[in-house]
């Protein structure tokens, strides 16, 4: 069954609850941040799979192309408990190769292993990276790693429940059950 998404109302200490809208706009208030910041990048790296909707926003407000490196810590209880960290064995990127100047983009920092990882594989798999800096939109107080930028800074380290987290419990068949009767886009 599908996970229960609360109202943000509801967010307290323990849990943040965030809505389809917050995020989009949280996203966009981090493009901006990063823009004020006057740093010039070359291309975007994305984690997926938290950091595919900021990585993709990121990559057409900003122009530049986007990688995207698969990497998964929370597969143990439901994705709700952090387990061994995996990072793919290559990045996928349309044209060329991951270079340059990047943004490594992110949904959230939390304990820091994958941010911190990440760079390191970067550093030692990738030679034509010259400068890696990293955004965020939610960072915990438990983080190992300060990202270069982030949206907001989360002192009690509350579950963050995201709005797609509605997906992970549910399949093709429930889907279909709760669409019969819906229209059709036109």
């Amino acid at each position: 069954m599908a996970a229960e998404m609360r109202d943000a109302s509801e967010s307290d200490a323990a849990d943040l609850w965030i809505a389809w809208d917050e995020y989009r706009h949280a996203i966009e208030r981090l493009a901006l941040l990063v823009h004020e910041s006057g740093w010039k990048f070359d291309q975007i790296l994305c984690l997926a799979r938290g950091g595919l909707r900021p990585g993709d926003i990121f990559s057409r407000i900003f122009d530049v192309p986007l990688a995207i490196l698969s990497t998964s810590s929370y597969r143990e209880e439901a994705g709700t408990a952090q387990g061994e960290l995996d990072i793919a064995r290559h990045i996928t990127i349309s044209k060329g190769t991951l270079g340059g100047r990047i943004l490594l983009i992110d949904d959230l920092v939390d304990s820091g292993i994958t941010l911190e990882r990440v760079q390191r594989h970067l550093s030692e798999q990738f030679s034509t990276v010259t400068k890696v800096k990293t955004a965020v939109i939610w960072y915990k107080a438990c983080s190992s790693v300060v990202p270069d930028f982030y949206l907001e800074y989360l002192p009690t380290n509350p579950w963050i429940h995201q709005p797609f987290e509605e997906y992970d419990g549910l399949r093709a068949h429930q889907l279909a059950a709760r669409m019969k009767g819906d229209k059709p886009f036109k």
